[in-house]
């Protein structure tokens, strides 16, 4: 089976597509796999979000629940969060079509990011007081509205 300029370069492919739609060339277009990379594209932008709101959440959590932490960690998180919620405005900014998606993000990214303020909860060291599992709450404890609040930091 020969390979196909997909399949060989694909930045090359993606240029001559470009090209091919800039003509109106549609017959020479690599219909299969330019609807399999706009398919793909639209999925990435659905991760970079979650990916994003997994950060935030996780470190809201761990705000939220790891009272006893030093004022060092907590600074660490308060940045992390900072920085993640400004990367999530951002997806929401470039991609206004992902509000409709914000609050099953929210739901698809909190597991796992319950998991992580667990794990690295557990990571704590110099007599940090660890927490027991159970103080992180199973379902998402934020609102949208507090997620997307530049002022919440989970503590309040």
């Amino acid at each position: 089976m020969s390979k196909t300029l997909y399949d060989q370069d694909f930045q090359i492919w993606l240029q001559q597509t470009i090209c091919h739609l800039q003509k109106g060339e549609f017959s020479a277009l690599d219909i299969d796999n330019l609807i399999e990379e706009l398919t793909e594209l639209g999925k990435s932008e659905k991760r970079t979000l979650e990916s994003n709101l997994m950060i935030l959440l996780a470190h809201l959590l761990k705000l939220k629940v790891q009272h006893h932490a030093p004022p060092s960690m907590k600074d660490s998180w308060y940045r992390s969060v900072i920085e993640h919620r400004q990367r999530v405005h951002k997806n929401l900014r470039d991609t206004p079509s992902l509000k409709s998606y914000l609050e099953t993000a929210i739901k698809e990214a909190y597991s796992d990011a319950r998991k992580i303020a667990i794990k690295e909860g557990k990571l704590a060291q110099f007599g940090v007081r660890i927490p027991q599992e159970s103080k992180y709450p199973k379902s998402c404890p934020f609102l949208k509205e507090q997620i997307l609040d530049e002022d919440f930091y989970g503590n309040g």
